[in-house]
């Protein structure tokens, strides 16, 4: 059994929580052209795009490196304007027996939480995979400012 660990990091946006929201959960297909340095292809393989049960795709630069990461959306809350994302294939999962992504978002926040088991004691902290949320919210606000 690995090691088990939780990050949080909270940004404050100046466009509101709603915004950011509906970019990150509703229109996510639009995330490759708002932030096209992080996020290069997001796909729906079953289900729709905000849906228990729903398995989606990505291709995104983590840490100057091009990885994937296919999901199930495992959590969704409407009242918290949250989503929870269970990582079941993908870069990832090389280096964890399980992660998860949850982002919330409320008046001027956005919340990331990973949720993560390591294989072994020494991987690291998923530090960068944290960094990667919070560049692609400050994206996500600097185009929603435009």
């Amino acid at each position: 059994m690995g090691v088990k660990g939780k990050l949080i990091a909270s940004i404050e946006v100046k466009c509101g929580g709603h915004l950011i929201h509906d970019i990150f959960h509703t229109n996510t297909h639009h995330l490759p052209n708002v932030t096209p340095r992080k996020i290069q292809r997001f796909e729906i393989h079953e289900g729709e795009t905000i849906k228990n049960g729903s398995v989606v795709s990505w291709n995104y630069n983590d840490d100057g490196k091009d990885k994937f990461s296919k999901q199930v959306i495992e959590g969704v809350d409407p009242q918290k304007k949250s989503v929870t994302w269970k990582v079941i294939g993908g870069d990832l999962l090389e280096l964890y027996n399980s992660f998860s992504i949850t982002t919330a978002c409320d008046h001027q926040w956005v919340t990331w939480t990973l949720v993560y088991e390591k294989k072994t004691e020494d991987i690291p902290e998923p530090l960068a995979f944290l960094d990667f949320g919070i560049h692609v919210t400050k994206d996500t606000e600097g185009h929603l400012l435009k």
